[in-house]
């Protein structure tokens, strides 16, 4: 190992403290990599690991998902929030057991056919799933890239772009990429951070351009979105009651949950236009089968 060979820096402190998470113990399938990265699509590790193991439990296979009703799914998904990617996941489950004989696409362009899956997912799963080299581009890698090689706070785009593309494919390494990239990607959750950065526990702070500038500002703070109050909060709370019931629920059970009838009508009218929820006749409800 050199001083100039970041990848082999990065891989050794991820060696000795990564986190313990069940999608990247060995023998996880493909599958099981294209469930976690769907389901921490905007949520926390700590919450999704106990949903994703129960999830392989009773679907350890895509053809087990498509077989059940996509209702099933929205049951299952609980409280992660953004329960719409429980369709998208048993839409992809349905497509690639009638379309891939039941197992997950290693090709890139096949991935990224599916329903719910972008390029970053469609890479993440070819590189986890599949130990292929791409360039995984999740927000914590393009932030360690940001401040790395170009000495930037954070990601000015909020997409990256095809120069960021190249740059971040040139870092990784033809032998073990899949670990390359995990071991960047943790750097940037637990070290690297955009708020409050641990410059002192970074095993790059020797060769990073924005440290050396002094950690200059720039970064491009993003708002955190309320919930309290919102439509998404009472979303979730009509979906709790469907959630919770074997059978069809009145609209009376759901009126119980929020005080406010017009914002209620909207959040299950869009629960509706969603597919999340089914009308079953007058004042009726249930999950989608």
């Amino acid at each position: 190992m050199t001083v100039s060979d970041p990848s082999a820096l990065v891989v050794a402190w991820y060696d000795a403290n990564r986190r313990d998470l069940p999608w990247r113990a060995d023998g996880v399938t493909p599958w099981g990599v294209l469930v976690s990265e769907i389901m921490l699509q905007q949520t926390p590790a700590a919450r999704v690991a106990p949903v994703w193991e129960q999830w392989l439990q009773r679907w350890p296979t895509p053809p087990s998902l498509a077989a059940e009703a996509p209702g099933e799914a929205v049951r299952m998904w609980g409280r992660l929030g953004y329960p719409r990617r429980a369709l998208r996941l048993h839409e992809a489950a349905t497509i690639i057991t009638e379309r891939h004989g039941g197992d997950v696409p290693g090709d890139h362009e096949a991935l990224l056919a599916l329903p719910g899956i972008g390029s970053y997912t469609a890479a993440a799963v070819a590189a986890f799933g599949f130990g292929q080299r791409h360039a995984v581009l999740d927000t914590n890698v393009r932030r360690v890239h940001a401040r790395l090689l170009r000495g930037e706070a954070d990601a000015t785009s909020s997409t990256p772009t095809v120069a960021e593309r190249a740059e971040a494919l040139a870092l990784v390494p033809d032998a073990s990429p899949a670990k390359h990239s995990v071991a960047v990607m943790e750097l940037g959750a637990l070290v690297c951070t955009a708020r409050s950065p641990r410059c002192g526990s970074c095993p790059v702070v020797a060769m990073c351009a924005w440290h050396a500038a002094g950690r200059p500002d720039g970064a491009t703070h993003r708002k955190v979105q309320t919930y309290a109050g919102t439509d998404r909060q009472v979303r979730g709370r009509l979906l709790a009651v469907l959630r919770d019931s074997e059978t069809d629920v009145t609209q009376p059970e759901l009126d119980a949950v929020w005080h406010d009838p017009v914002q209620r009508a909207r959040a299950l009218a869009g629960l509706v236009t969603d597919g999340l929820v089914e009308r079953v006749g007058a004042g009726r409800y249930r999950l989608p089968r």
